[in-house]
């Protein structure tokens, strides 16, 4: 098993990628709000060439939504070609960012059948 990240950058996607999942039976996933590392320290340093960079720093990536789903190892590729449907390819720049971890011990998740 896998812990999947997927870190959206545009969240006006969201909707539409839980849906394809829902489609194609993917199970759950935990969503956070989030904001990147360059976001936080354009808004909270105004005085460092960080607050120079807020014109440069596109206002609708303000925010990022970070998914968190378990999943079987052989579910990967599907659930990565859902994203790419919904997202367009990960290889360009502020699509997002999708990575796995391995689980060794998992209690408590429910597959939907």
């Amino acid at each position: 098993m896998k812990l999947l990240v997927f870190v959206l950058s545009d969240v006006e996607k969201l909707q539409p990628l839980l849906k394809k999942f829902k489609d194609d039976d993917i199970p759950g996933a935990t969503i956070f709000d989030s904001t990147g590392m360059g976001r936080e320290l354009v808004d909270h340093d105004e005085f460092s060439i960080f607050g120079s960079m807020r014109n440069l720093i596109s206002h609708n990536n303000q925010h990022t939504k970070t998914l968190l789903l378990v999943v079987d190892d052989a579910e990967i590729e599907k659930i990565t070609q859902d994203i790419e449907t919904v997202v367009g390819s990960l290889d360009q720049p502020d699509s997002g960012i999708l990575f796995t971890l391995p689980i060794d011990f998992v209690k408590g998740l429910k597959r939907l059948k």
